[in-house]
């Protein structure tokens, strides 16, 4: 499975260094300029690390993104509890299991 890079060295250093003071005037190693003076610069592997770390996790849960935007809308299930149609209700849990079934855990 192929996935979009949406994590960069911006997200590692806030990963890493949470309140380090650093410009990036790039989007490579060498463009890094940091200012910091009570946290010591992550090496350029650390930074990689860390973002291919945090790219994995986010890929990892595609799946929840997936079935989020595909889910049945809950409101379709209470109001068959309300109205105490298992008939309803039912059809919601098939629907939601429909869906996990398309998208299954890795």
């Amino acid at each position: 499975m192929i996935f979009n890079r949406i994590f960069g060295l911006p997200d590692a250093l806030t990963s890493l260094a949470p309140g380090a003071e650093w410009v990036l005037s790039g989007d490579d190693y060498e463009s890094l300029e940091w200012r910091s003076t009570d946290t010591e610069k992550p090496s350029e592997e650390t930074l990689l690390a860390e973002v291919a770390r945090l790219q994995a996790e986010h890929d990892a849960l595609s799946y929840q993104r997936s079935r989020s935007v595909e889910y049945p809308d809950f409101k379709d299930y209470l109001d068959g509890i309300v109205k105490n149609d298992q008939e309803q209700i039912d059809a919601y849990i098939a629907a939601c299991l429909a869906v996990k079934a398309k998208y299954p855990k890795p």
